[in-house]
């Protein structure tokens, strides 16, 4: 099984050696340094989320990409998600090809409604309109991934007459997924759109998503149109044992959800809920083997073509972030592509 290893950020606000919050200017440039040690111990991808909040530095991940791609030789370049509810979808084409032909053709995009609603009222837009600005907007990006001229009418803009956008890609399309939280409205809208599907699996067994993997399948074959990649995108944390790596993780991990978690009504999060989703539920973290073990298991059972850990988690420090990248490059990609050969059996879910 050929697979897709990546790395997604979502460029927290962490921690120095201190305890002390880094500011935003530091956290962006360890965010590139990230990238370009990504790219060195062989990751395929490199995903960079989108927000407009205090705990979260990057607001605008196309320029971080554009200094992360100047830096680095092979790594895929893309976001984690672009929310393009809140964004123009023309500009967003035009930002990722200008990237895609400066990175030699390297960029993509995945294009989600986003977790957090910041973006609406800074842009001047209505969250009444949640569903029909996404729905609208994708429907017009994936209309451009043609690189024709295009028209569109819609009810959140005026008419578009037929328009040439550029920059066009060197290899005539703009790579791009379509993030998916988990509704089947969600899942048949990709597949009718023909954009790749990446799963957010942040909570629960990633074995509860097979039916969305399926239903994505079945839709594509129901329209009459190729079979398209799935992917999937899930927190986690490497460290050399399992024991250290649930240590190090928890603390940021309850810091950063007991945050979100007073904002939309969550209790705090505990030990026992922690330990849960790592052992059962979509918490990677663990060794190199325990996380690789967990990676393959996941990508069996759905039928991936992709696999993104975001290794982001609150205010963990730099210095441990760069660990993860090293470990899931150089022992964690290996043993997955050696699991998925079928030189070894995958462990069964604890």
């Amino acid at each position: 099984m050929d697979v897709q290893l990546g790395l997604d950020t979502f460029g927290d606000v962490t921690h120095d050696a201190d305890g002390s919050l880094l500011p935003h200017h530091q956290v962006l440039r360890n965010v590139v340094e990230q990238a370009v040690l990504a790219d060195q111990v062989g990751v395929d991808a490199f995903g960079v989320g989108e927000h407009h909040r205090d705990d979260f530095a990057v607001s605008a991940p196309d320029i971080v990409l554009a200094a992360a791609g100047a830096r680095t030789e092979r790594i895929v370049l893309g976001t984690a998600v672009t929310v393009l509810s809140s964004d123009d979808p023309i500009r967003v084409y035009e930002r990722f090809a200008t990237l895609d032909a400066l990175t030699n053709g390297r960029a993509e995009v995945t294009l989600g409604r986003g977790s957090f609603t910041e973006s609406f009222p800074l842009f001047g837009l209505d969250l009444a309109d949640y569903e029909v600005l996404f729905e609208e907007k994708l429907a017009l990006f994936a209309r451009l991934r043609e690189e024709r001229p295009v028209s569109f009418q819609g009810r959140t803009r005026m008419p578009l007459q037929p328009t040439q956008v550029h920059p066009t890609t060197q290899k005539g399309r703009l790579s791009a997924w379509v993030g998916v939280g988990g509704s089947p409205e969600s899942v048949l809208r990709a597949a009718r759109h023909q954009i790749p599907m990446m799963l957010a699996i942040i909570g629960g067994a990633p074995g509860r998503f097979a039916p969305y993997a399926d239903l994505y399948r079945r839709a594509l074959t129901e329209l009459e149109l190729p079979q398209l990649p799935i992917g999937v995108h899930s927190p986690g944390f490497v460290a050399e044992d399992d024991r250290e790596a649930r240590d190090l993780l928890f603390p940021h991990f309850k810091t950063n959800r007991d945050r979100i978690g007073a904002e939309r009504g969550w209790g705090p999060a505990t030990r026992e809920q922690f330990e849960a989703e790592a052992d059962h539920g979509a918490l990677f973290v663990g060794s190199p083997e325990t996380v690789a073990q967990k990676i393959a298991r996941t990508v069996t059972e759905l039928g991936l073509s992709r696999f993104d850990l975001k290794y982001s988690n609150g205010t963990m420090p730099h210095e441990h972030l760069m660990e993860t990248i090293r470990l899931y490059g150089t022992e964690v990609a290996p043993r997955v592509r050696e699991l998925l050969a079928g030189r070894e059996t995958v462990s069964a879910e604890r």
